[in-house]
């Protein structure tokens, strides 16, 4: 394989990675899947007759799927960069997402459909856009990791419900599929064509490594760190996995099933949007306020007050009958969503550098999407078992806790603090 040398110095291509690496989690899984998911899950439930959870158990499975996927992934991005690995993922998920219009009520051909999406979902992924980001921005990382990530996340967690609603009432949910899926293309892969490079760093090193095929593990100067060997050993990587899984896990089942959480409880499904595209665009803009104060403190610990700030905002969501109320509630989790957004891709980058950012990440990730996946279906189980979500609320809020204070156990960052000379000097 040939190296990709559009990103070298001088190019001009920080601001065009931003704006591609935003695009990309534009239509990434997040907002073409989990964000819509509450949408679909009644009109599937309802026209196959099976129970919801039945239906949100595709979430755990695209969970296994992806956490099978992400080191992959992560380890291809480390050896041969990641334009090409992102354009080839977005070039799979995207029919993927149209072929969730062929289910025809078997539940195993349904899930395989959804096992398909997981798996290419996993590549044109959030993580591997915080790794092409943090290849090329020291100084400013968490800035623009909220940016990439915030914006592009929080956007399509915004417009994804909103076009995938309109297609619903128009089209079905089969019809909304198919055009979630010409969504990711058409807007995704010209834009990641275009924009979308490596860093200069990991292109020297890639064709450093092909020009001396027969060594393996060529050393990576210009990318400082640990390998995953290396991280795994330490103790902060195990904190960190437990506190992230935890909190994402937790604010993702909530997520997922904000419209069905109002909807049985007699509110309208236009107020229930309104509540989700709260949730969305908070935890955007929170991301990018996360990465700020990262970048300004330099220190874990700004995390814990947003984190708590998510249990009051969903004891507010569910037991509070005034829409005011509701939507404060929803803000309150949109803060705590996007500090779990914010922070993993900064902390990992700064704990363990990024020599192999692609495949510590992607580790990171595969544990966290499976308590994903898997928080989604328990709040279903407790539902069919309760019949309100109320019992699965009050699990949640002591994990959420637990998560908060685990963060208070970690260290201060190992990676030298940048200066902002480094960082001027690489644009």
């Amino acid at each position: 394989m040939g190296a990709d040398v559009a990103g070298k110095p001088g190019s001009g291509s920080r601001a065009g990675v931003v704006i591609a690496a935003t695009v990309g989690n534009i239509v990434s899984t997040t907002p073409a899947i989990s964000a819509v998911f509450s949408l679909f899950l009644i009109p599937i439930s309802t026209e196959f007759g099976w129970p919801r959870a039945v239906v949100s158990g595709v979430l755990l499975l695209t969970a296994v799927m992806s956490a099978i996927i992400y080191p992959l992934a992560g380890r291809l991005s480390d050896r041969w960069g990641s334009r090409r690995v992102i354009l080839v993922g977005n070039a799979l998920f995207a029919p993927a997402i149209a072929g969730l219009a062929l289910a025809d009520g078997s539940v195993v051909q349904f899930y395989l459909l959804f096992a398909i999406v997981g798996a290419t979902g996993a590549i044109p992924s959030t993580p591997a856009y915080s790794k092409v980001i943090s290849e090329w921005f020291d100084e400013k990382r968490g800035l623009m990791l909220g940016v990439a990530a915030g914006f592009g996340n929080g956007i399509g967690s915004t417009f994804m419900p909103i076009a995938a609603g309109l297609m619903l009432v128009q089209f079905g949910w089969r019809g909304a599929y198919i055009g979630i899926g010409l969504i990711v293309f058409c807007l995704g892969f010209p834009t990641l064509l275009a924009l979308l490079r490596d860093a200069p760093g990991r292109v020297e090193e890639i064709k450093l490594r092909e020009r001396q095929l027969d060594v393996p593990d060529i050393p990576a100067a210009p990318l400082p760190g640990v390998n995953l060997a290396e991280a795994t050993s330490t103790r902060t990587f195990w904190i960190l996995m437990a506190a992230v899984a935890l909190g994402a896990g937790c604010m993702t089942a909530i997520f997922t099933h904000v419209v069905p959480m109002l909807m049985d409880r007699g509110i309208v499904i236009q107020q229930a949007t309104l509540a989700i595209s709260i949730f969305a665009l908070v935890t955007a803009g929170w991301q990018v306020v996360t990465g700020y104060l990262l970048d300004k403190f330099y220190t874990p610990i700004v995390a814990v007050p947003m984190f708590a700030a998510a249990i009051l905002g969903l004891l507010c969501f569910q037991f509070s009958q005034s829409m005011v109320v509701i939507y404060f509630g929803a803000a309150l989790m949109g803060v705590g969503l996007g500090a779990e957004f914010g922070c993993l891709s900064y902390f990992v980058s700064r704990y363990f550098g990024l020599k192999a950012f692609g495949i510590i990440i992607g580790v990171y990730y595969s544990v966290v999407i499976i308590f994903q996946g898997g928080a989604p279906v328990l709040m279903d189980v407790g539902f069919d078992v309760t019949g309100s979500y109320e019992a699965s609320v009050w699990v949640l809020s002591v994990l959420l806790a637990i998560g908060a204070a685990l963060i208070l156990l970690l260290p201060a960052f190992e990676i030298q603090r940048p200066s902002a000379s480094l960082e001027a000097s690489a644009s």
